[in-house]
This record gives structure tokens, sequence and C-alpha cells, in this order.
């Protein structure tokens, strides 16, 4: 088999998991009671996470038994994205946990494949919407099945961004400072609770811009999304040497070209970078 063809089935396969973890989710929070608990005294899980995550990481084992594998819920190592020798699967069986506990829509899989450290294909699925993006690197990207662009927005001060917040509240006067200076600079913010569906949301328009500090789970496949829909995805601090950009997840920013440069100016300023 190619590689343009092993590429083309491994996507087809993380779409057709991610559909599948889709159903059970959206299940278990419809017809049964959902069950939660707390990793590291701070951050919320459900039953279904723990289900989803079994089911994905499972059949990927099965298939891919010489694959690594980066999960939220059952491998959160981050030391597991710096070897690149092997393929590598990043997974987040439910990204925006709170929402689904709350019954809030705003609720993906994500599913990402990268080799040395590159993604070459990202599916993110939001069950409650019915809507799955789709990415293989160079092929462009699609919702449904239909290709997707950003916004084209061109200054700051007609733009809609996004962000979040850690579990964790120790450390948020860095992130009120960037909020202020964004909120000042630009059209209005949204906060919908799922970093993938932000960056998402970006790469097809309904955002412009997006900022925060995540995990590669929150962000592997849907950053190739917003690539391949022509959004561009980079830093507004530094990436450590020899660290692969596409699992770096500090001080990440993805927006519409044209306003990437002066968006950066404005975090990195807010954050005392420079």
């Amino acid at each position: 088999m190619s590689e343009p063809e092993a590429i083309a089935t491994i996507v087809e396969f993380a779409e057709a998991l991610a559909l599948k973890a889709g159903e059970l989710i959206k299940r278990e929070r419809d017809e049964n009671t959902l069950r939660t608990d707390y990793k590291q005294q701070t951050e919320l899980v459900t039953h279904a996470d723990v289900m989803a995550d079994e089911m994905i990481t499972g059949a990927i084992r099965e298939r891919f038994p010489d694959h690594r594998i980066l999960s939220e819920e059952t491998m959160p190592d981050l030391s597991q994205a710096e070897h690149l020798d092997t393929p590598l699967w990043i997974i987040d069986p439910i990204d925006g946990t709170v929402n689904y506990a709350y019954g809030h829509p705003q609720v993906a899989v994500s599913i990402a494949y990268a080799e040395k450290g590159r993604v070459q294909a990202g599916v993110v699925h939001a069950p409650f919407a019915g809507e799955t993006f789709r990415a293989t690197m160079g092929e462009g990207a699609t919702l449904n099945g239909t290709a997707i662009e950003h916004s084209g927005a061109t200054v700051p001060r007609d733009s809609l961004f996004a962000t979040g917040f850690p579990y964790t509240k120790d450390s948020l006067e860095p992130l009120l400072r960037r909020l202020d200076a964004m909120i000042h600079q630009c059209r209005d913010l949204r906060r919908i609770g799922s970093a993938a569906l932000d960056i998402c949301w970006v790469a097809c328009g309904r955002l412009d811009i997006y900022y925060e500090n995540v995990s590669p789970w929150d962000f592997a496949a849907a950053r190739l999304i917003a690539l391949e829909a022509g959004a561009k995805a980079g830093h507004f601090s530094e990436v450590p040497d020899g660290y692969p950009a596409d699992l770096w997840g500090k001080d990440i920013l993805i927006s519409a070209p044209a306003i990437w440069e002066p968006v950066r100016e404005i975090l990195r300023k807010a954050s005392g970078y420079e």
C-alpha cells in the first residue's frame, strides 16, 4: 500500500471510530445517569469519557498494535509526544467534558494521527450537532464532506475570538491580561468550552481567532483541519528546541492568515514577552 493510500485508510478508520465514540457518548448522556469524578481533584471526568477512551484505544491497538497512543484519559504522559520514531495517535474521547456534564451541545471526539511529530490526519466529530470535521495533510479540510475555509478576516477590530481557561485557578492573572487586551481590540469573545471545536470553527469561518494553553489531545486534530482550511497556526511564544510544533500547546494561536501577526503582537505584549 502506498503512503497516500495508507493515510487515506487511516483517516477513514479514524472517522469511523469518532462516529462510533460519538454514538456512545450521546447515548450515555441521553439514556443513562452520568457518573462524574475528578482528576487531580480539579478536572471533571465522566464515566462516558473512560468508556469512549477504552473503545477508541482498544480499536487502535487491535488494528495497529505497533502504534503508540497519547490519550487524555488513560495515558496522559506528555513525554510520549517527544518519542517520534513510531506512529502516534492522539486522542480526546470527550473534548468539552464540562459542557457534556451540563447538557450543552458543544462536545467533540478528537482523533489525530502523527508520524515523526507531524500530524498527518485529523477528525473532530461533534455528535450533538451532527458535524464531522476532517482533514488529511495536503488535501484540504471538510465539514460533513463539504470543503471548508477560514473567514478571511482582515483586521482584529472586526474579528470574533475564542479562548479558554484552566481548571486550576492559581495562575489566571496573565490570562486575564490577554483577555483584557483582546476584548478591547477585537469585535467580541465566544467561550465555547471545547478547544477542538473552537479551532474547527476558525477553520470553517464561524470564528476568526483562537488562542489558549492546551494539551496535544485538545488541538492536534483540529489544528491540521484549520491549516488545511487555509488558516494560520503557530505560537505567540517560543516552541522549545526539539519539540514538535504540531504537538506543543503552550500559547497556541490559530486564525485567519491576515490577522495572525497583529493578534500575535497583541498577545505577546499582553503577556510581557516584549
